[in-house]
């Protein structure tokens, strides 16, 4: 899994979001770290959308008609787990060969 699918899903994990959200969401928890952009974000959720990870939700009445709204699934929060899990395990590897500090 991508960092930015990674990150476009833990947005996804609170609540639903729409695209410029997701973006806003990421740049902020990253401390600007990671910056997508719409192109990237969109071709992401694409992919997303396609892998039943993500679903498209409708519009909320009187908002914005660019906007399109989307909600993590089931299959896409399992899959988020798993590759934290992953990244939980490399971690630990990191912190036993001292890449990382142990952990309190």
């Amino acid at each position: 899994m991508s960092p930015q699918v990674f990150h476009i899903l833990l947005s996804l994990s609170d609540q639903d979001l729409h695209g410029y959200a997701i973006i806003a969401d990421i740049a902020q928890r990253t401390d600007g770290g990671v910056v997508l952009t719409a192109s990237t974000l969109y071709a992401a959720l694409k992919r997303l959308l396609d892998e039943e990870l993500v679903e498209e939700l409708e519009r909320p009445e009187g908002d914005d008609p660019r906007r399109r709204y989307y909600r993590i699934t089931r299959k896409g929060r399992a899959a988020g787990r798993e590759e934290a899990a992953r990244l939980d395990a490399l971690a630990r590897m990191a912190r036993d060969k001292r890449w990382l500090p142990k952990s309190r």
